[in-house]
């Protein structure tokens, strides 16, 4: 069946180069900043709690979760965290933002052979400027056939994506490290879907079934996939 591929898609943050450790430091550190106010663990699950609900308003990224930082801040402290605290989160949130780009092991090696027979395509999520920041930064730009930045990855967005790239759903191919983001949802609409795993994984992003699927393949780093394709 994976001899019908004619694109394969990646997923940027956590696939293509290093993401998720960067806001598990941020996490740790806002924890540090209040913890006058509230043990760390508390701390942590009133931060996502707010992230949670500020998702469907602000979407994914660094800009929507130093707003969530400063939020979350605002309630543990009950509205009375001095300025200092203020301009420390969004010093952080600036300095995620510039943060350098750090490849994966193998990522442009692959990426380079596999451009050669398919049309590839970066299809991620996230603040458009950030991604387009990150992408150039990568030096990866230019194996990319095409470039998809959404405010999230569901079924209808594949299938819109799979149609502007004219071909059928059984001729895609999505790489990603989320199983709910990457891989579900591709599977779902009858493509191929390959799971390589990142080291650690946003609790929204953590998907505890297994799956039990033909197009499914789960892969310990981008260069298995040579093996297959």
């Amino acid at each position: 069946m994976l001899d019908k591929i004619k694109v394969i898609a990646f997923d940027a943050d956590d696939t293509l180069w290093v993401n998720e450790t960067f806001f598990r430091k941020a996490e740790e550190e806002f924890c540090e900043l209040v913890s006058d106010y509230l043990p760390k663990e508390e701390a942590n699950k009133l931060l996502f709690e707010v992230e949670m609900q500020n998702l469907g308003l602000y979407g994914y990224g660094i800009k929507p979760f130093t707003l969530s930082l400063i939020e979350a801040a605002i309630k543990i402290t009950n509205g009375n965290m001095n300025m200092q605290l203020v301009e420390k989160l969004i010093a952080k949130g600036k300095q995620m933002l510039q943060e350098p780009v750090e490849l994966l092991d193998g990522i442009e090696e692959t990426l380079e052979h596999l451009s050669k027979k398919y049309r590839l395509v970066m299809a991620t999520k996230g603040d458009l400027l950030d991604q387009e920041r990150k992408l150039i930064k990568s030096g990866l730009e230019n194996y990319f056939h095409h470039i998809e930045i959404v405010s999230d990855k569901t079924e209808k967005q594949y299938q819109k994506l799979v149609k502007h790239l004219d071909i059928n759903e059984s001729e895609f191919l999505m790489v990603g490290n989320s199983l709910k983001s990457d891989i579900l949802p591709v599977l779902n609409i009858g493509a191929h879907a390959f799971h390589i795993p990142f080291h650690t994984t946003w609790a929204h992003e953590v998907h505890n079934g297994t799956i039990d699927h033909p197009n499914f393949r789960s892969l310990t780093n981008s260069k298995e996939l040579l093996q297959y394709l």
